[in-house]
């Protein structure tokens, strides 16, 4: 027998089965009814993704009982151990890069989305030149100090036109045999505005959502943005469960970079989830330039690991400096003893 704690999901798999984050299930792991397994793995994924994020739980798989039981004087997961976490339990990359497409047709002239479904509209030329040199600025931050370079990528880009073309021409500076794996992610789309658009209609709502808020604003035919911060949630899972599988596999995550291409408003809440800022500071924030990339930087202490927005990257953002850092990096004062 073990036990798991779980936030809320209700699994389609398992009818009138609803887990909360207060809520402890105690099971056999060689009796779980039939569809069980899967909604025993989504647990355990966002475990992992507490581990490689903000919050700390026990991570606990079936076949890691045995292990779970041993170190279970270690674990507690009714802690929040923010960012920071012990070396043995999850991989994590070197940095991660967060880019903005260039600049598509639609940045130029709304009426384009009139005509033309969002998901289809491409880059312009000058989006295309943004798109190499935001290429050719990856390969320079891959270039270490001693003049050697890291040699593995791994590459998430959302599904719309202007991102894939965006994730070619950098894939074309990259050179394909430092990208290891690319994998299109529809969770990390645009915020869906409806079909096809008005363009006075556009006018009008975006200033009312300026008055009300991004966050909350609900679009008539499409979403919030915190729609799109439970879409971009869920993906951070996927991102932790899939650099464990990485380092399973043998690749060297510590010389690793993951680049996600996606769209202002996406990235910015992928951030917010990230480092935990409130909603009031994610509406005093801004999107980054077309082509702007965006850097996460791995640092450690001891058996602490944590990300770091890059300061100038953090400024272009308007984020206040403590939204740059997790929270525990702070109270443990982590900053000041890497000094």
């Amino acid at each position: 027998m073990m036990m798991i704690s779980c936030c809320r999901i209700t699994a389609s798999s398992v009818r009138g089965v609803r887990l909360t984050t207060t809520s402890r299930i105690k099971y056999n792991h060689h009796a779980v009814v039939p569809g069980a397994r899967s909604l025993l793995s989504y647990c355990n994924n966002v475990s992992q993704h507490a581990i490689f994020g903000r919050h700390h739980t026990t991570n606990i798989s079936n076949d890691d009982e045995h292990k779970a039981s041993t170190n279970k004087n270690n674990d507690n997961d009714d802690d929040d151990d923010d960012d920071s976490y012990n070396a043995n339990r999850s991989a994590r990359p070197k940095r991660i890069i967060l880019l903005r497409h260039g600049q598509s047709e639609g940045n130029v002239d709304e009426s384009t989305y009139a005509t033309t479904p969002d998901w289809k509209v491409p880059l312009t030329p000058l989006g295309r030149a943004q798109a190499s040199q935001a290429g050719k600025d990856i390969v320079k931050i891959l270039q270490r100090s001693d003049g050697t370079e890291d040699q593995q990528v791994f590459i998430y880009y959302s599904p719309y036109k202007r991102t894939r073309e965006t994730m070619l021409l950098v894939q074309h500076e990259l050179g394909s045999e430092r990208v290891i794996s690319l994998r299109e992610e529809p969770r990390i789309s645009e915020q869906q505005f409806g079909n096809f658009q008005n363009v006075e209609d556009v006018k009008a709502f975006k200033k009312e959502r300026h008055d009300f808020g991004r966050f909350y604003y609900r679009l008539k035919n499409g979403e919030a943005g915190l729609d799109v911060y439970s879409r971009v949630s869920s993906f951070i899972s996927t991102l932790v469960r899939d650099c464990d599988q990485y380092n399973k596999a043998g690749y060297d995550l510590d010389n690793t970079t993951v680049v996600i291409v996606l769209h202002g408003l996406s990235l910015r809440l992928f951030l917010m989830r990230w480092f935990q800022f409130s909603v009031e500071e994610f509406e005093l924030s801004e999107n980054p330039g077309n082509g702007q990339v965006i850097r996460m930087d791995k640092r450690s202490f001891g058996n602490h690991r944590w990300y770091e927005i890059n300061e100038d990257d953090r400024k272009r953002l308007n984020l206040p400096e403590h939204c740059g850092i997790p929270k525990k990096v702070d109270i443990l004062n982590l900053n000041e003893k890497t000094k």
